[in-house]
């Protein structure tokens, strides 16, 4: 299944350096903002994650949690964000967007009725918190059939043999979680535990591209640049956050943060 999300690893790849994933809560502060940040920060980030708020989150830290109340007040629904998608893909339409959630939003919304809109507003990849493998399979397959890359999920606490039935089914990306931790805590591992965890998995099946997420900041996103790929999320919404209270231009302030994260990998 080579799509945008594929070629972006193979890009990162040639420039000898790993993707850059971002992860921002659609909707915030603002259905018009969070489209701008957007176009703002893909030009240098190589694959947009774009986080479905939700109120009752299992792995959002108080950073996104923030973030996500703020779109949710904001009265952000769920067509809104494939529709920010959409607007996104005629600015760029060659950078993938992966959505994150949870499942309930899926099952009250409609699986089909979901991925068809996913398809048709140009959703790439989903990352589906709370449907782990192998209660995924079914719904995987179904992602397939619309060309949409389902992202699986591993942790430090995954089991060898598990680790190798999820790669065996996973699509073009797995997202190996640092930490047994909620989002944007601070790394309670060191960095070479991480790649030490991380290079097992790789050894699994090396041409799957595997993800390191939690943690990062610009502290430490140096000492993970050997991965395929580094996801950096909370550390956006800190930014956003402290721009609103001290009334600056969210847009322009990650712009910044994105460039800098850039330059302590490439």
């Amino acid at each position: 299944m080579s799509n945008l999300i594929n070629l972006a690893f193979k890009k990162a790849k040639k420039e000898n350096r790993p993707a850059l994933l971002t992860y921002t809560v659609a909707g915030d502060s603002s259905k018009k903002q969070s489209l701008e940040i957007l176009k703002s920060i893909s030009k240098n980030a190589d694959i947009l994650e774009l986080g479905v708020p939700h109120n009752t989150p299992v792995a959002d830290g108080s950073q996104i949690q923030t973030s996500a109340y703020r779109a949710i007040k904001n009265g952000i629904k769920i067509d809104d964000i494939f529709k920010i998608v959409k607007k996104f893909k005629k600015f760029n339409k060659t950078k993938p967007i992966i959505l994150m959630g949870y499942y309930n939003m899926i099952f009250q919304y409609n699986e089909k009725k979901f991925l068809n809109k996913c398809k048709t507003s140009g959703v790439n990849g989903l990352i589906v918190v709370d449907l782990p493998w192998p209660e995924n399979k079914k719904f995987a397959k179904k992602c397939k059939s619309y060309s949409i890359c389902f992202i699986q999920l591993l942790s430090p606490t995954t089991s060898v043999k598990r680790t190798k039935n999820i790669i065996k089914d996973s699509h073009d990306m797995l997202y190996y979680i640092s930490m047994l931790s909620t989002t944007g805590g601070k790394l309670k591992v060191s960095s070479k535990k991480i790649m030490y965890n991380y290079n097992i998995i790789k050894r699994v099946n090396p041409k799957k591209n595997c993800v390191i997420g939690f943690g990062i900041t610009e502290k430490t996103i140096r000492s993970l640049k050997s991965a395929d790929g580094v996801v950096v999320g909370s550390a956006i919404c800190k930014e956003i956050t402290k721009s609103i209270n001290y009334g600056q231009n969210p847009v322009t302030n990650i712009n910044k943060l994105i460039i800098n994260l850039k330059k302590k990998i490439v």
